[in-house]
């Protein structure tokens, strides 16, 4: 027997996969490396939208993100206007809050700056050792809603710190 996201169900996985979209993510995604900066981007805004939520609500809301947020090109995000987010605000596929909808917009305006300045955003994010350290720079840079908790979050979700459980079949 294999479960929804072809892995044979006698494999132990983190305690935090339970649902059909959960295990997909954690099976397929979670903690794999990823290079490319509009992934990286998404992630990132992602992660801090969670902040206060599950991730089982921002994996929901995840389609409606790439479709508010133009698939997280963060080009067209930096321009976005007032009337923009007036209508991200209404908008019920995402997290209305909006704290998090114009964070999303300083944010791309900062990684096209990190990006232009190291030449990709993943030589940048890369280049960090702790949480604590990306943190303290992004911040410094323009960042919001990038905590500790939220960047250990992201290394996490990018493949940086490997934080499955020791029994589960993707500890590396």
């Amino acid at each position: 027997m294999t479960t929804r996201a072809d892995v044979p169900a006698n494999r132990r996985r983190c305690r935090w996969a339970k649902s059909p979209l959960d295990i997909r993510y954690h099976d397929r995604e979670w903690g794999v490396p990823v290079h490319d900066d509009r992934r990286l981007f998404e992630c990132l805004i992602l992660e801090g939208a969670q902040a206060g939520l599950s991730w089982s609500t921002i994996l929901r809301k995840r389609p409606a993100y790439r479709k508010a947020f133009d698939n997280f090109d963060a080009r067209k995000i930096a321009r976005y206007s007032p009337a923009k987010v007036r209508r991200l605000l209404a908008d019920a596929g995402i997290v209305r809050h909006r704290g998090k909808i114009e964070a999303t917009i300083a944010n791309a305006r900062a990684f096209l700056a990190a990006r232009g300045e190291h030449g990709t955003f993943d030589r940048y994010v890369r280049s960090f050792a702790t949480p604590e350290a990306m943190s303290k720079d992004l911040i410094k840079r323009g960042f919001r809603f990038v905590g500790p908790t939220i960047c250990e979050a992201f290394m996490q979700a990018i493949g940086m710190i490997d934080a499955h459980e020791a029994t589960c079949f993707r500890r590396r």
